[in-house]
């Protein structure tokens, strides 16, 4: 079985790749989570937050923008000293403030999913790629994205994060056509 070569290695990187990579997300709640955690991302591997994911999960209180939009000084300390997260203040407060937006954008569409999915006309770009040497790091949509989430407050959402969360929550199927997801993904994607 082929499978894209960036995940080849560790047992939770090839199980991340078969079942979530590329698969396109619509929930509103799941979109924000990803989100977070591309940011948390940020000057780091997919790999380490992969491995404390559910160390965020907890943390974040399962990811309820509600919850963490209200966070205070003591929360900030609480994480900072959590071993289960990237224990970084600035992305720590990147994701307050990002809850904060999130909840803005419900009140103002009534749907996450609604607002990033527009930037690829609400269907996914399929690059159809041979090689990882093709991959971009950003787009024309991740620039966009990323501007319209800055100018809202948000941080840690530079086109680089917004290009990877969009592979992520397969706005973008960046799956190489000779591996075996890449088929699985378009079918999966014709059918949303």
């Amino acid at each position: 079985m082929r499978r894209c070569p960036w995940c080849e290695g560790e047992k939770i990187y090839i199980d991340y790749h078969d079942r979530e990579w590329g698969v396109p997300v619509h929930d509103d709640k799941a979109l924000f989570e990803k989100l977070i955690l591309d940011g948390a991302q940020a000057g780091l591997s997919w790999l380490t937050i992969l491995k404390k994911r559910e160390g965020y999960r907890r943390a974040f209180n399962g990811f309820d923008a509600e919850i963490i939009a209200r966070y205070s000084s003591s929360d900030i300390r609480r994480l900072l000293d959590d071993p289960g997260i990237v224990r970084n203040r600035l992305k720590i407060e990147a994701a307050i403030k990002n809850a904060r937006g999130y909840l803005e954008i419900m009140e103002e569409t009534g749907s996450f999913d609604r607002f990033l999915w527009k930037y690829v006309d609400y269907h996914p770009i399929d690059n159809n790629l041979k090689s990882l040497s093709r991959i971009q790091t950003t787009s024309k949509e991740s620039d966009m994205m990323s501007k319209d989430l800055k100018k809202r407050g948000f941080n840690f959402v530079g086109s680089t994060i917004c290009y990877a969360y969009m592979q992520a929550v397969g706005m973008v199927n960046d799956h190489l056509m000779s591996c075996f997801r890449y088929r699985d993904i378009k079918e999966i994607s014709r059918r949303k």
